[in-house]
C-alpha cells in the first residue's frame, strides 16, 4: 500500500478528534477570555471609553461561544439529546433578543427601552429551560409529560409573589403605592417576569437534584449556578427600585454562560431517569395554588396593585387545570395498579399479586398464625383440552376453575393464577390449610361443561409450609419465590407419582430444587426477553453464495451466562414450555428478517418448530399475522419440522403443514434419515426441503454406506423437486464431495458457527469484501 493510501484513512480520525475535543475546548477558552475581558471593562476608570466599547463585542462573543458549545453537546448527546437541544434553542432565542436590543439602543427614541427585547426573549426561553430540566430528571408520560402547564403557572405565581414583596419591602415601591411596577411601562414588568423565571428555574433544578437523584451530577449544579449568575443583576436592580443593572452584572452574566458551557463540555454521567409521577406534580400544583391564592388575598387586603392579584389568580387557574388533569391520571394509575395485580383471563389475582401477598406475610409473620401455607395446583392433561377443543375452550375451563374454587375457599385466603393452567392459594396453615384441600376436592368433584361436552378434570396439588417443622424458629432466608418454588416442586412430584397432593419435604425434594429453579428461571426468561437467536449461514454448495440462515436459540441466563439449547430445551419439553419458547423464537426471527429486508438483505430464515407446536391448528394464522405485521414475504420463511413430529398425529400435523404451505411459507423436514417416515409419506407431505442429518454428512468420506444413502437421498429429493441442505459440514473435502453429488446447500462450522445478528452482518460484510478482492 502506498503512502497516499494512508492519508484519507487518517483524516477522518483527525477530523473527529477536532470536533470531539479541540473545537469545544477552544470555544470554552474563547468564552473564558471573553468573561475575563468583561471583568476588565468594569474594573477601574475608563477615561477614553476603550474598555466600554469592547463590552458589546465581548458579550456577543461569549453568547455565540455558549450557543456553539451547547449545540455541540446537543448534536453529540444520545440519552440527553432533547435536554441540550432545548438549552441550545434557548441560547439562540436569547441571542436574537440581544441583537434586537442593540438595534433598539441605537435609535434615540427607543433607547430607554433597549433592554426590553432581551428581557422578552429571556422570558420566552423559560418554557425551553423548564422542559429541559424536567426531561433531565425524568422521562414523561401522560397528558403533560414535561409538566409545562405547572411550570408556567409557577412562573405567574412567582411573578405575583416577587412583585408583592418588592412593592412592600423597597422604599420606592411602598412610597409610590406600586409605582415600582407601573413606571417605565414594559421595562420593569419584563424585568420582574424574567427574574421570576430565574427563581422558578433554580427551584426546578434543585427539585430535580433531590427528587430525580441528580444531586451527584455536577453538571446540574453548574446549570443552577448559571441561572443564578445570569439573573443576579436583574434581582439586584429590582431590589434597588430601578431598572439599570449594576456594572458588575455583565461579567457575572458571562460567568453564568461559562458555567452552562462547562456543564455542556463535561462528559455525560448516566443517571437512570424516573418516570413522571402524577403524585409529585399534584403536590407541586397544590403548592402553586396555595401560594397564588395567598398572594391574591394579600394584594387585595393591602391595596397593592391589582395586576399582581390577576397574575396570581392566573397561576392558580393554570395549576387548577393541572390538578384536574392529574385527577384523571391518578384514576388511571389506580386502575393500572389494580390491573397489574389481576389476571386478565380469570379476574383473580395474578403472579405479581401472589408474590406481593407472600412478601407482606413473610415481613409480618403475626398476620398468619399458626403459620403460612402455599398451595400450587395445575390441571392434568390441560393440553389435551386445548388441542382437542381449541384454546377458547381451554380459556373457558380456566375461568370456570377460578369461579368454582374462589367461593369454596375459606375466608382470608388468596387465590391466584400463576400462568398457563397453574394456580396458587395462600392461606393460614393448620385447620384452614386442610379446608383449602377440601375446597379443591369439592370444586373438582363435578365435571365441567365445555363445547357441549362434560369434561372431568383432575389436578395435581403441591403445598409448602412456613415455618417448616424442621425449623420452628422460622427461616429468615425464605422469600416468596422460594415458597412458590417449593410448592411447585411438590406439585410436580405429585404429578410424576400419580398422587393427588404432596407436601414439600426438604429431605426428599431438596435435590430437585436446582432443577425446578431452572424451570422457573426459564419460564421467566421466555417472557422476559432473555432468549437470544444466533444465525448459521446456509450456502450454495457449488458457488458459496448465501442462500439462507437457520435461527438457533440460546438462553442468556442472568447468572449462568449464555446457555446452549441442550441445557434448557429438555426442561422446556418436560414442563410444557416448548410452545411458548417456539413462538418467541419465531417472533424474534421474523423481526430480525424484517430488519435485514429493510437494509436490503433478502435472506431466507429457517426456524425449528417443536413437535407440540405442529399440532396447533392456529399456527398458520399466527404465522400469517406475524408475517403481515413485519411485512415479510412468506416465501422467505422456512419452518423446520422433524419426522417424529410429523408421525405423532399424521392427519392433524398434515393439515397444519398444508395451512403453512397455503400461506406461501416453506416447510423443511429436519434431520432427515433419523426418523421412521416412509416414502409414501414423503410423497404426500407438502414440503419443499430436506435437511440431511449431520451423522450422514460427517461419515460421508469414511463410510461407503453413508455416501450411498446421501447420494440416493439427494437424487430422490431432486426427483420430488425438493431442495437438499446438508448439515454438519466441517471441512473442504466434505463440501467438495457434497457438491459433486449435486447437494443444493450446505451448513456447518466450515462456513461459520452460529452468530448473533450483528456478528453475522460483520461476517457477511467480510465475506463480500473478500469475494470482491
Amino acid at each position: 500500500m502506498s503512502r497516499s493510501d494512508n492519508v484519507p484513512s487518517s483524516r477522518p480520525g483527525a477530523l473527529a478528534s477536532l470536533r470531539r475535543t479541540i473545537l469545544p475546548r477552544g470555544a470554552l477558552g474563547v468564552l473564558a477570555v471573553s468573561a475575563i475581558g468583561l471583568f476588565l471593562t468594569v474594573s477601574g476608570p475608563d477615561p477614553a471609553g476603550v474598555r466600554s466599547a469592547l463590552a458589546l463585542p465581548l458579550s456577543f462573543t461569549a453568547l455565540a461561544a455558549t450557543w456553539w458549545i451547547v449545540r455541540w453537546r446537543a448534536r453529540r448527546a444520545t440519552a440527553e439529546r432533547s435536554v441540550w437541544r432545548m438549552f441550545s434553542l434557548g441560547c439562540l432565542l436569547y441571542g436574537m433578543g440581544a441583537v434586537v436590543t442593540v438595534v433598539v439602543a441605537v435609535v434615540p427614541r427607543t433607547a430607554p427601552l433597549a433592554e426590553v427585547p432581551a428581557g422578552v426573549c429571556g422570558v420566552l426561553t423559560f418554557p425551553l429551560a423548564y422542559r429541559a430540566l424536567v426531561r433531565w430528571s425524568r422521562h414523561g408520560s401522560g397528558v403533560d409529560p414535561d409538566d409545562l402547564l405547572n411550570g408556567c403557572a409557577s412562573l405567574l405565581v412567582a411573578t405575583a409573589v416577587l412583585g408583592s414583596v418588592l412593592v412592600w419591602t423597597t422604599p420606592q415601591g411602598h412610597a409610590a403605592g406600586g409605582g415600582l411596577l407601573t413606571s417605565l411601562p414594559g421595562l420593569r414588568q419584563v424585568l420582574l417576569v424574567q427574574d421570576s423565571a430565574v427563581i422558578v428555574l433554580v427551584v426546578a433544578a434543585l427539585t430535580a437534584a433531590f427528587t430525580g437523584r441528580l444531586y451527584r451530577d455536577v453538571r446540574l449544579w453548574l446549570v443552577t449556578a448559571a441561572y443564578l449568575l445570569a439573573g443576579a443583576g436583574g434581582l439586584v436592580a429590582l431590589a434597588g427600585g430601578g431598572v439599570t443593572r449594576p456594572a458588575w452584572s455583565l461579567p457575572v452574566w458571562a460567568l453564568g454562560l461559562l458555567a452552562l458551557s462547562t456543564a455542556a463540555i463535561l462528559p455525560v454521567r448516566f443517571v437512570p431517569t424516573q418516570s413522571s409521577d402524577p403524585v409529585k406534580s399534584t403536590v407541586g400544583s397544590f403548592v402553586v395554588v396555595l401560594a397564588g391564592l395567598g398572594t391574591a388575598v394579600t394584594v387585595v387586603a393591602t391595596g397593592a396593585p391589582g395586576i399582581l392579584a390577576v397574575v396570581g389568580l392566573a397561576g392558580v387557574l393554570g395549576s387548577s387545570v393541572r390538578l384536574l388533569v392529574n385527577t384523571g391520571e391518578l384514576a388511571q394509575l389506580a386502575a393500572s395498579r389494580e390491573e397489574a395485580l389481576t389476571d386478565d383471563l380469570t379476574g383473580i389475582a395474578n403472579r405479581r399479586a401472589i408474590v406481593r401477598q407472600l412478601d407482606h406475610t413473610l415481613a409480618h409473620p403475626g398476620t398468619r398464625e399458626p403459620g403460612l401455607q402455599v398451595v400450587v395446583f395445575d390441571l392434568d392433561h390441560f393440553k389435551e383440552v386445548n388441542d382437542g377443543l381449541g384454546h377458547s375452550a381451554g380459556d373457558d375451563l380456566l375461568r370456570m376453575v377460578a369461579q368454582r374454587v374462589q367461593p369454596a375457599l375459606p375466608a382470608a385466603t388468596v387465590l391466584g393464577r400463576l400462568g398457563g393452567d397453574e394456580f396458587a392459594i395462600v392461606s393460614n396453615a393448620g385447620a384452614q390449610g386442610e379446608a383449602v384441600l377440601g375446597a379443591l376436592d369439592e370444586a373438582f368433584a363435578e365435571p365441567f361443561h365445555l363445547a357441549g361436552m362434560s369434561v372431568h378434570v383432575d389436578l395435581s396439588v403441591g403445598r409448602a409450609h412456613w415455618p417448616t417443622s424442621d425449623s420452628p424458629g422460622g427461616e429468615g432466608s425464605v422469600d416468596a419465590a422460594m415458597l412458590l418454588r417449593r410448592a411447585d416442586t411438590a406439585m410436580y412430584d405429585a404429578k410424576r407419582n400419580d398422587l393427588r397432593c404432596t407436601t414439600y419435604d426438604s429431605a426428599r425434594h431438596g435435590e430437585t430444587r436446582g432443577l425446578l429453579s431452572m424451570v422457573a428461571d426459564l419460564r421467566q426468561g421466555i417472557t422476559g426477553g432473555q432468549l437470544r437467536l444466533h444465525y448459521q449461514p446456509q450456502l450454495v454448495a457449488t458457488t458459496g453464495e448465501l442462500a439462507g440462515v437457520e435461527a438457533l436459540v440460546r438462553w442468556q441466563h442472568p447468572v449462568l451466562g449464555l446457555l446452549m439449547p441442550g441445557r434448557f430445551l429438555p426442561l422446556a419439553e418436560s414442563h410444557a414450555l416448548m410452545d411458548a419458547l417456539t413462538r418467541e423464537v419465531l417472533e424474534q426471527a421474523v423481526a430480525q428478517q424484517a430488519r435485514w429486508h429493510r437494509e436490503g438483505l433478502h435472506v431466507r430464515v429457517s426456524v425449528n418448530l417443536a413437535a407440540g407446536t405442529l399440532l396447533d391448528t392456529s399456527l398458520p394464522a399466527t404465522v400469517n399475522a406475524l408475517l403481515t405485521h413485519h411485512r415479510v414475504p412468506a416465501t422467505s420463511l422456512v419452518l423446520e419440522v422433524t419426522e417424529t413430529a410429523l408421525l405423532r398425529e399424521p392427519e392433524r400435523s398434515l393439515s397444519v403443514v398444508e395451512g403453512l404451505r397455503a400461506l406461501g411459507a416453506q416447510v423443511s423436514i429436519d434431520d432427515f434419515g433419523t426418523g421412521y417416515s416412509s416414502l409414501t409419506q414423503l410423497r404426500q407431505l407438502p414440503v419443499s426441503e430436506l435437511k440431511l442429518d449431520r451423522s450422514f454428512t460427517m461419515d460421508l468420506l469414511s463410510d461407503p454406506r453413508a455416501a450411498a444413502i446421501v447420494a440416493n437421498t439427494i437424487n430422490l429429493a431432486h426427483a420430488l423437486q425438493l431442495r437438499v441442505v446438508a448439515e454438519g459440514v466441517e471441512d473442504e473435502a466434505t463440501l467438495a464431495a457434497l457438491a459433486a453429488l449435486a447437494c443444493d446447500e450446505t451448513q456447518g462450522y466450515l462456513h461459520a458457527r452460529p452468530l448473533p445478528a450483528d456478528e453475522f452482518d460483520t461476517w457477511l460484510t467480510q465475506r463480500v469484501v473478500g469475494a470482491e478482492r
